[in-house]
């Protein structure tokens, strides 16, 4: 995390990742008072990342993780991070990172550093689409009075994230669609400064509404009492510095379902085309018995 400290941030999500230090390589984070009935899987993505990032020497930052999601995580009671100092190499550090409740693992996650070099340069473009300043958040939430009951209580609570999606239709799985979407995505509050907490939010962020690109084709949603989802693993490249107070477009891709298993690919711009990060994530995406469209 980043020398400042977050209770003068207004940012509610900084105040979440600044993990209290219990002993060397020990961590002990809170989750926020919710009516979910499990932590939010960024959330561990997130402090799991910032556990590992206290236990790096000076100059190495974050360049990937890769975690899987071992059991639902329990609001009501802090989080232990225990960070396994693997390696520390010339240019690369590896940490490997245990999430734990109640005596038992909740996530598990391995994620390597390495020294800032200079080499080959080419990504991906953005795809062209409107601004976040023409997709009013209001109307999302006018809409959303339509929608089902957890997607109108999801918008109705306070959030550290303000979404805009790119097709509100699309978000608010109203009709079949291709399995993709574009969201821009932004923090609420002003955020500390520097990397480690550039990439615990971009960690944080990454986990939301990429599932749901799985479940387009099928008119349905995880919110769906038909269906049983939840996140399996989750891996996030780290390409470039960005700006944490601008808007970031998620753009989300699912190129495969089957076995109660959808896959989804996500690429993170930043507003000026710049590609910041890249998602991968495979979740749990089982049908229930009588399950029925989203909106009958």
């Amino acid at each position: 995390m980043s020398q400042a400290n977050p209770a003068q941030s207004d940012s509610v999500l900084a105040d979440l990742l600044d993990l209290e230090r219990l002993e060397e390589n020990l961590y002990r984070g809170q989750s926020p008072v919710t009516t979910w009935q499990r932590v939010f899987g960024g959330q561990v993505v997130a402090q799991s990342l910032v556990a590992a990032q206290r236990t790096v020497p000076p100059g190495r930052f974050v360049h990937s993780l890769h975690g899987y999601f071992m059991r639902p995580g329990d609001t009501k009671v802090p989080i232990v991070f225990q960070v396994e100092r693997l390696r520390d190499g010339r240019s690369f550090s590896t940490r490997n990172v245990r999430a734990i409740q109640h005596g038992e693992p909740i996530f598990i996650m391995a994620a390597s550093f390495q020294i800032e070099e200079e080499g080959f340069e080419h990504q991906d473009v953005m795809p062209d689409v409107p601004p976040p300043e023409e997709l009013v958040a209001s109307d999302i939430m006018n809409d959303a009075e339509h929608a089902p009951a957890p997607i109108r209580n999801y918008w109705k609570r306070e959030r550290p994230i303000e979404l805009r999606p790119v097709d509100l239709d699309q978000f608010l799985w109203r009709k079949k669609r291709s399995p993709r979407q574009s969201i821009w995505i932004r923090g609420n509050g002003v955020p500390p400064k520097g990397r480690a907490y550039q990439t615990a939010f971009l960690s944080y962020m990454s986990d939301m509404t990429l599932l749901d690109t799985t479940l387009y084709p099928h008119e349905s949603s995880v919110f769906s009492d038909g269906i049983q989802g939840a996140s399996l693993d989750h891996a996030v490249w780290f390409h470039r510095p960005f700006d944490i107070s601008d808007w970031l477009l998620y753009v989300h891709e699912s190129p495969s379902a089957n076995g109660a298993r959808g896959l989804a690919y996500g690429k993170i711009f930043a507003r000026d085309g710049t590609l910041v990060a890249s998602v991968a994530q495979e979740g749990l995406i089982r049908l229930n018995e009588n399950v029925r469209p989203f909106y009958e």
